[in-house]
């Protein structure tokens, strides 16, 4: 087996993972740090600033509202001089406006602008607002971060002026730029003894992985002898144990069954189905359950008894027959109340001399395959017979009106209305046909909607009532609550259109036809009565199969297929339900079947 190379082995994989986990923590860490320390430090020094302000505002009010002598200085010089004593070295310039006039008093470090009327929007927007402001701006003479902050300067409870104020913030950012490159420094150290303490934990977990490796490619050559060595008595070492064990437990199974092996591959290649295993003299030594389930008998009956006697072959077969056979064996256990056949495939031992050394039989059940090949044949049987009799009326009449029959107006009309009425009934089969063909293929889908199950019966029965052209009352029982049940409206509908149909069709004259409805615990259970001939007992079963007719030759007369229970059947069975008739011989017949219904999913539904 190939080396694995660094860059590929798990060696490499887990000092990855242990660094990226120590650098994600690092960032994850560093980004919360360095952002609450940044907040941190702004909060604190915007609260010395408010506070060495609102001491500065205190003592300009002061000097402002007082009346002044001729011994007092001047206002701009007296607010200068208290300005000169709050500027520190953190602040960059001070101003005192005037709240009446926008113009600006006194400044720290430009005295040109005083008395200058002030144009800057914030001043004059704290004055009328009477609210103090402050916000990080960049200086354009610097291009550094400065702190601005607008201060309203309140007497009596009337606004009388503001304190402009400048002051410089480049210093926490400078701060904040040299903790970074110190968190930066420690990650890059973090990660350095991250990857060293990754490899040196890595080579305790792949060294015992390596050494079994190695223990692995030495037994696929056949060498149990050698060991792995235990490192520890952790998971790996336990590992490294247990896999002494078991190359211990392969050593000894290997002698006890090296010379069973040629048979015991041919036994376990065939469990799926029945298999019988003999000696070279034909005798059972072998024989599973399934075969012993198909054969009726138990284990303890068959083994050393002959396999032709087992088989039942006694008649047409020797040992030495079935050693030369090639071809499969049908082996027919029917009855005449059930069938079942199976079908026997033999295969030779042989030693590696070319001496035989017994025979294994295989056995598959094929009961299920042959009703289908007979049913596939009985079903071309009658499609063709169905077809064959329209063909051969319509042939015969027209016949005739190519002969001249045509030209003779009272039979002409009547031929070819027998005519269109056979071909019509051949369009009805081939329908009922590719209906039957799509509802047998496997991507067959129907499409379910909710409905009030009550609601629609009727709908369906009122159509019936409203067309019907002979002298049959309908009865209905059908109860009057809402009950909303999933189904394919379509397919149900096709279904009750059949079973009413056929009703109608075997009522006599003054007769009535019944529809019931109930509600059970997870179904509901609809059924269709007529007072007809009714079904002979042995015949109850049949009626849902395909073609089948209780009276061939009046479904014939009224265009029946022999496919519309068949039908309705399978469109039941795809809606999970069961459909069933029950009949008592010149008195009626009672076709039911029933809808899954689940009364939680209805509320759910509502």
């Amino acid at each position: 087996m190939k080396k694995v190379g660094f860059f590929r082995s798990i060696h490499l994989k887990f000092v990855i993972i242990y660094v990226l986990l120590i650098l994600v923590a690092m960032q994850i860490i560093g980004v919360y740090f360095v952002r609450k320390l940044e907040d941190t430090l702004l909060s604190n020094y915007q609260t010395s600033l408010t506070q060495r302000v609102n001491m500065l505002v205190y003592d300009i009010e002061e000097e402002m509202v007082k009346e002044r002598g001729k011994e007092d200085p001047p206002l701009d010089v007296a607010i200068r001089k208290i300005l000169q004593d709050y500027k520190g070295s953190d602040i960059s310039e001070l101003r005192v406006i005037d709240g009446a006039s926008f113009k600006i008093i006194a400044s720290s470090d430009n005295q040109s602008i005083e008395g200058q009327r002030t144009t800057e929007l914030k001043i004059k927007r704290t004055i009328v607002l009477e609210k103090e402001e402050g916000e990080s701006q960049i200086d354009p003479k610097t291009g550094r971060r400065v702190w601005v902050q607008l201060t309203p300067i309140k007497s009596k409870g009337e606004v009388i002026g503001a304190v402009y104020l400048v002051a410089k913030v480049e210093n926490i950012f400078s701060q904040m730029k040299d903790i970074n490159k110190i968190l930066a420094s420690g990650t890059a150290i973090a990660l350095v003894l991250t990857a060293v303490l990754g490899v040196l934990l890595a080579q305790t977990i792949t060294r015992p992985i390596a050494d079994m490796r190695k223990q692995a490619l030495a037994m696929t050559r056949g060498n149990f002898s050698r060991k792995v060595k235990v490192y520890g008595y952790d998971e790996i070492g336990q590992l490294a144990i247990t896999f002494n064990n078991l190359t211990k437990k392969l050593q000894e199974a290997q002698a006890t069954t090296e010379g069973e092996k040629r048979k015991l591959s041919s036994v376990i290649s065939y469990m799926t189905d029945g298999v019988i295993a003999t000696d070279r003299k034909g005798r059972v030594i072998l024989i599973n359950d399934p075969a012993a389930q198909m054969l009726n008998v138990s284990r303890e009956t068959v083994l050393s008894q002959p396999i032709i006697s087992v088989l039942g072959l006694e008649e047409d077969y020797t040992f030495d027959d079935l050693l030369q056979e090639k071809e499969s064996v049908i082996l027919d256990y029917s009855s005449k109340k059930k069938h079942f056949i199976l079908r026997a495939n033999f295969s030779v031992i042989q030693k590696d001399s070319g001496f035989v050394n017994g025979l294994i039989a295989v056995l598959h059940d094929i009961t299920e395959q042959e009703k289908i090949d007979s049913e596939r044949r009985e079903f071309v049987a009658n499609v063709s017979h169905e077809l064959r009799t329209p063909l051969t009326t319509m042939k015969s009449y027209l016949e005739a009106l190519a002969e001249g029959a045509w030209k003779d107006e009272d039979i002409a009309p009547n031929f070819l209305q027998i005519t269109q009425n056979e071909t019509e009934r051949m369009i009805r089969l081939v329908n009922d046909l590719l209906q039957l063909s799509k509802m047998d293929s496997k991507d067959y889908r129907l499409s379910k909607e909710w409905v009030d199950f009550g609601v629609f019966f009727h709908r369906i029965i009122d159509r019936f009532e409203l067309t019907k052209n002979q002298n049959v009352t309908f009865i209905r029982k059908l109860p009057e609550d809402s009950l909303l049940v999933e189904i394919d409206e379509d397919k149900i509908t096709q279904i009750l259109d059949n079973i009413i149909s056929n009703a109608m069709k075997y009522s006599p004259e003054g007769g009535r036809i019944t529809f019931k409805m109930s509600v059970h615990e997870d179904h509901i259970l609809v059924s269709v009565s007529d007072e007809g001939v009714g079904i002979p007992k042995e015949n109850i079963k049949k009626v849902f199969d395909r073609f089948y007719r209780v009276d061939k030759a009046r479904t014939r007369k009224l265009g029946g297929t022999g496919l519309g229970l068949a039908i309705a059947k399978e469109m039941v069975n795809a809606h999970d339900g069961e459909i069933w008739a029950e009949s008592i011989e010149g008195k009626g017949t009672e076709i039911f079947f029933t809808l899954p219904y689940d009364p939680v999913a209805e509320d759910d539904w509502s």
